[in-house]
């Protein structure tokens, strides 16, 4: 009964409701902007993020079904945080040999970690592609600077069931349920096995929603060897769960 008291307030609101709303939500969508901007590059604005996050708060007002058992402001968060890293994404400059050096990055990873059994290191990862260690970090930055969401687009995949943030499946079925939920537990799995400073980095930046500054300040490093951290860690769950992605 509650569930469906929750969702006639968001799906069946008059203008004043809906005006009352999006004001009181407005701080969530430019809270998940600033947190989003640090992690993106210098030519995506504030504004921007804001605009389109602002359209995933209005469409999470209209398909929220408060049944699913999720709090409105956890599946508001989703959809706002993916409209955002959607229209990022239609301006997306990075060139193929950024992306095609990204997969390169997960192939060393994975070969490495099959052949040692064990987490692959920087320097490990830098003599598997045959390049010296700072030609590696810079790989790594500009795989970060292009594509910060890629453990965002990870988490998309667990989320999409659950939450219908995919428009293309709005009715999920059993199975469906089923292999987001043995995603989410080897996602998670993946996430353990990390080092302890990746792991670290990971929960500081998705759980307590640090900027990459907060973090260096946090562990006492800079702000540039916190997004490698970052991107290498990403790398590193994309090529431990290269059979789901």
């Amino acid at each position: 009964m509650l569930g469906s008291k929750r969702q006639v307030m968001y799906n069946e609101t008059s203008n004043t409701q809906l005006d009352k709303l999006v004001e009181h939500h407005a701080p969530l969508v430019k809270r998940i902007a600033h947190h989003l901007l640090a992690r993106l590059p210098s030519h995506v604005t504030v504004d921007d993020l804001y605009q389109s996050g602002m359209i995933g708060l209005l469409d999470a007002i209209k398909r929220y079904d408060g049944s699913k058992g999720a709090s409105f402001e956890t599946y508001a968060s989703i959809r706002i945080r993916g409209a955002m890293v959607d229209e990022v994404r239609k301006g997306e400059w990075a060139p193929r040999s950024v992306h095609r050096n990204g997969r390169k990055i997960q192939e060393a990873i994975r070969t490495l970690e099959h052949r040692t059994g064990k987490d692959a290191n920087d320097r490990e990862v830098a003599q598997e592609l045959g390049i010296d260690l700072q030609d590696y970090y810079a790989m790594l930055q500009d795989s970060m600077a292009t594509r910060l969401y890629s453990l965002n687009e990870l988490e998309s995949t667990e989320d999409s069931s659950d939450f219908g943030s995919q428009p293309s499946h709005p009715d999920p079925s059993p199975l469906d349920h089923l292999q987001a939920g043995v995603f989410q537990a080897h996602l998670a799995n993946a996430i353990e096995h990390l080092s302890e400073r990746e792991r670290l980095v990971i929960s500081l930046y998705y759980d307590e929603e640090l900027n990459l500054k907060e973090i260096g300040e946090v562990l006492g490093v800079s702000e540039s060897r916190v997004s490698q951290i970052h991107s290498q860690a990403a790398h590193r769950l994309r090529a431990r769960l290269e059979d789901w992605l």
